[in-house]
């Protein structure tokens, strides 16, 4: 079964209701990038009228781990992912519609390659801009995929 916006979104209904029930939606899934929109609403707000900070990290995670789980599957091989560490910025209150982005599919597909070709674990930065709808940054997250195949 191949990866698609819609799958993804599917998925997290079932697997991570939380994230869609916040209204985590992907939006755009190709090789090279993956796009996730959120809306702030009332059930994703935190006391300061903006969107909760972990709403924002379920969003920038899910552009990154998406990009993984696509060359996983296309690989055709049983390789293990897990964040190991993450890191986050915020400039800017998040109201209305942030885009969150990832274009680091290249990136990925290498590291994916190298993990099966040395057998050896591998580890990959990857990084998301959540983006309001005038422009302007509103965070940026990091994450460090770990990628290992299974025996």
């Amino acid at each position: 079964m191949e990866i698609s916006a819609s799958k993804l979104n599917k998925y997290l209904m079932f697997k991570l209701p939380s994230a869609y029930m916040c209204g985590v939606r992907t939006t755009k899934l190709t090789e090279e990038f993956c796009e996730v929109k959120v809306k702030h609403r009332w059930i994703n707000q935190n006391p300061f009228n903006s969107m909760f900070w972990a709403v924002q990290g379920m969003a920038a995670e899910l552009t990154t781990g998406a990009l993984v789980m696509s060359y996983i599957r296309a690989s055709d091989k049983k390789i293990s992912m897990l964040v190991l560490n993450n890191k986050a910025h915020f400039s800017k209150k998040a109201t209305g519609r942030i885009t969150f982005l990832c274009n680091q599919g290249t990136d990925v597909r290498e590291a994916i390659n190298r993990t099966i070709e040395t057998g050896e674990g591998q580890t990959i930065w990857m990084h998301a801009k959540g983006i309001d709808e005038n422009g302007d940054e509103v965070s940026d997250f990091s994450f460090e995929w770990t990628l290992k195949v299974k025996e």
